[in-house]
């Protein structure tokens, strides 16, 4: 089933020299390296220009789909994580209030979601699957 896109994956690479479209696809620890080197010095971020299309099909395959939309919990989260709106969509209220009044948790909280979001919606999701058509 298809969980990612590959539009909002080539979305988030525009921003890929800070790793957003690695972690978007399951891949913190390169995603990590990408943010503290500015995606290798743009050479892996130019490779990753070529990588997305498999990257897509590995998070298709990884990871589950449901209830929750891994592109609406991404784009919140990547361009609204500070005020925690990517939580309220997983129905995490009491972290979303705290992450709302704290920036974030302080910035340490979206890193955090940033390493484990796709694995905190696959959760979710494996809880509350689609209703069978």
């Amino acid at each position: 089933m298809n969980t990612h896109s590959i539009v909002i994956g080539y979305l988030l690479w525009i921003f890929g020299f800070m790793g957003a479209h690695r972690f978007y696809f399951g891949r913190p620890i390169s995603g990590t390296i990408y943010f503290f080197t500015l995606g290798l010095f743009f050479i892996g971020w130019i490779v990753d220009l070529f990588l997305i299309p498999s990257m897509d099909r590995a998070a298709d395959n990884t990871y589950a789909t449901g209830t929750i939309d891994y592109n609406i919990a991404w784009i919140l989260l990547t361009f609204l994580g500070l005020f925690g709106l990517h939580r309220f969509y997983l129905g995490k209220w009491i972290t979303a209030l705290i992450y709302l009044l704290t920036g974030g948790l302080f910035l340490v909280g979206i890193v955090y979601d940033f390493w484990t979001l796709n694995e905190q919606i696959s959760e979710i999701n494996k809880a509350k699957p689609l209703p069978a058509k």
